[in-house]
């Protein structure tokens, strides 16, 4: 079962670290799994929850998958947010 809730998703300290890293460039697994006390197949799964949420995106490069973020996903979150201040 997948969870779609891009609260949950962004309520874990590594896919924040994660986001905070493709918030600065689009990067590979390799590269994130580099900056994380985690196995690179945790870092997989970790940007799988973010892909089911619409938080980043993923296209290929011959053999690399590149992530970056998905600036819809985030605005979707701050419509929501922003009911709160309107």
């Amino acid at each position: 079962m997948t969870n779609t809730d891009p609260f949950a998703a962004i309520a874990d300290p590594n896919r924040r670290h994660l986001l905070e890293e493709l918030r600065r460039a689009p990067k590979t697994v390799n590269e994130l799994a580099q900056g994380l006390p985690i196995s690179r197949p945790a870092v997989s799964q970790h940007l799988k929850a973010l892909l089911d949420c619409n938080l980043v995106t993923v296209s290929v490069s011959g053999t690399h998958r590149i992530y970056s973020v998905n600036t819809r996903g985030f605005n979707r979150m701050n419509l929501w947010l922003d009911q709160f201040w309107s």
